[in-house]
């Protein structure tokens, strides 16, 4: 199979990112551990695997992969075999009938040509009691920017209402609240905003580098590994039914019923 190379559209292990893209890659994770001890887990979309080693050393076991065989080898030249790397399909995963407890897809719902068939991949590969983890940036802001290779963003009612449908029961929670932005932001947003609207938005990973520097100022490197207590962790905000339009990130947890 020969994935489309997301490269272009996705940050890198090695790669500039600020200090909220570091707090929002291990914040994720962080959550997502919090029900995967002593599980079979499953991320797909896994990207250069940033959180895949920290998963693996709570869970039973991870397998995970990406669509993209570029940015999947850069995962497979690090872990090395440590964790069971596949190129594959989201919408077709390569795993057997009720052989997970996991499954994780972060950032990349959007880049699906129908979430559906995830969703059904799921609901066949998971046990029952399974848990499906969904991080995605939140479309139902004012100045959201979505990405040039997307297909459809979920908010949070959209995510309720995709796995309610399939018989997954659900909750939405939020993370990164706009309240809490820094001065600079704030002022920039109204810019954003406007930049979003004339289509005058930067299109790669690399070209927002230097709007980046601009928005959130000093960037470290995204790390090829996250560890514990890289960032301090405190539980999203459980949401209430509709939009929400006051955080950055949305989670969803949609458990398979027993």
């Amino acid at each position: 199979m020969t994935g489309f190379d997301y490269s272009t559209v996705t940050e890198l292990s090695g790669d500039e990112i600020s200090q909220e893209q570091l707090e929002r890659l291990c914040h994720r994770y962080y959550w997502a551990a919090t029900f995967s001890s002593g599980k079979d887990v499953i991320e797909a979309a896994c990207g250069t695997g940033p959180g895949l080693g920290y998963l693996a050393s709570n869970s039973k076991s991870v397998r995970a992969g990406d669509f993209s065989n570029e940015i999947l080898k850069i995962a497979q030249s690090y872990y090395d075999g440590r964790i069971g790397l596949l190129q594959f399909d989201a919408q077709r995963m390569p795993y057997p009938d009720n052989s997970a407890d996991v499954i994780i897809l972060f950032e990349a719902i959007y880049y699906l040509p129908d979430a559906s068939k995830f969703v059904l991949e799921c609901k066949r590969v998971l046990r029952s009691g399974g848990d499906v983890l969904i991080a995605t940036a939140n479309k139902d802001l004012y100045d959201f920017n979505p990405s040039p290779r997307a297909h459809k963003y979920y908010g949070a009612a959209e995510l309720q209402a995709l796995f309610t449908e399939h018989g997954f029961t659900t909750e939405c929670l939020g993370y990164l609240s706009t309240r809490d932005i820094s001065l600079r932001q704030r002022i920039l947003r109204p810019i954003k905003r406007v930049a979003v609207m004339w289509n005058l938005m930067p299109k790669t990973a690399h070209s927002k580098k230097w709007l980046k520097r601009l928005v959130f100022g000093e960037m470290t490197r995204m790390p090829a590994e996250i560890r514990e207590g890289m960032i301090r962790y405190t539980a999203p905000t459980r949401l209430g039914p509709g939009p929400d339009r006051e955080h950055k990130v949305i989670y969803c947890a949609a458990r398979l019923p027993g």
